[in-house]
């Protein structure tokens, strides 16, 4: 195994936490995977790679060698791909990670259009409700609800803002009453998304006029399809971006509570590793569903 190779086993063995899986995505045995990893520590002089038979841990030089190198093969990575989109049509794995929601709403529907037109690009979607560190974790493309990133090797691209709304099942309302004022909402059963910024703090605004209301969950979980399908089952009045429950509230599944007030929005991004040569993969996607938010006026839909 030549010096650049050895080198992205160390890094897939640092990504995947084993060697057994690492050996497993590049092809090779277990047995020659441990030899290549030795062969490049040899080379170096130094120990890399703590191993036990429980977990393997990065010396302080294997994570000095990890920061440097990472970056040195996303740029080696970078010059290939480019090379080669020169000449061949689009290739390679795209890494896209975004939230649940926003995964099964507006990056699924994405893709059937997007492997037709590209199918030599195959797409890997790592639906996580918490954000992955881009440059860590190999993402290509990343969904945020933030419009700055403190790694300054990402870009990021805005798509579009939505309003945080509050809704329940008509049901619901029936059985409850329907909250006149921001303070009502104390005595109703609220459905709370955990990873939302003080996420039982909702400081309201209605044309100059400001309330903050501290509710408390009856049930809170850490995914959003989990708090809709609450709703849905008549159990209490969510907090969601309107992004998530669009389609719910036009069918009447759910039904608005307190619109005429307004919480803090959320801007959607796009965030990327920021390049001087954009692979073509990452560029297409990017524009493919940007195109899809254009078309469809999504940030006029959801501020409405």
């Amino acid at each position: 195994m030549d010096p650049f190779k050895e080198v992205e086993l160390f890094l897939q063995v640092v990504d995947a936490g084993s060697i057994s899986k690492a050996a497993e995505r590049l092809g090779l045995s277990v047995s020659a995977a441990s030899r290549h990893l030795i062969a490049l520590e040899t080379r170096l002089g130094v120990r890399l790679v703590q191993r036990t038979t429980r977990q393997l841990s990065l010396t302080e030089v294997g994570e000095e060698f990890h920061r440097r190198t990472r970056s040195v093969m996303a740029d080696l990575r970078e010059a290939e791909s480019v090379a080669r989109d020169a000449v061949v049509k689009p290739s390679g794995v795209l890494r896209v990670t975004a939230s649940l929601s926003f995964c099964l709403l507006h990056i699924e529907p994405l893709l059937p259009e997007f492997t037709r037109r590209y199918p030599e690009i195959s797409i890997d979607v790592i639906a996580a409700n918490r954000y992955l560190d881009v440059m860590e974790n190999n993402v290509d493309v990343a969904i945020r609800t933030r419009q700055f990133e403190a790694d300054n090797n990402l870009t990021i691209r805005r798509l579009a803002e939505t309003r945080r709304v509050l809704a329940a099942s008509p049901r619901y309302l029936e059985r409850h009453g329907t909250p006149k004022h921001p303070m009502d909402l104390i005595r109703h059963k609220m459905l709370v998304y955990d990873y939302a910024i003080n996420p039982t703090e909702l400081p309201f605004k209605r044309r100059g006029e400001a309330a903050t209301v501290n509710v408390r969950s009856f049930i809170s979980t850490n995914d959003g399809q989990m708090v809709v399908k609450c709703a849905l089952d008549d159990m209490g009045i969510l907090i969601q971006p309107k992004y998530i429950v669009h389609d719910h509230l036009q069918r009447g599944d759910l039904v608005p509570v307190l619109d005429d007030w307004d919480l803090p929005r959320l801007t959607m991004n796009i965030a990327f590793q920021t390049r001087r040569h954009m692979p073509a993969k990452v560029r297409l996607f990017i524009e493919a569903l940007a195109e899809r938010f254009r078309e469809n006026d999504y940030e006029r839909l959801w501020t409405r």
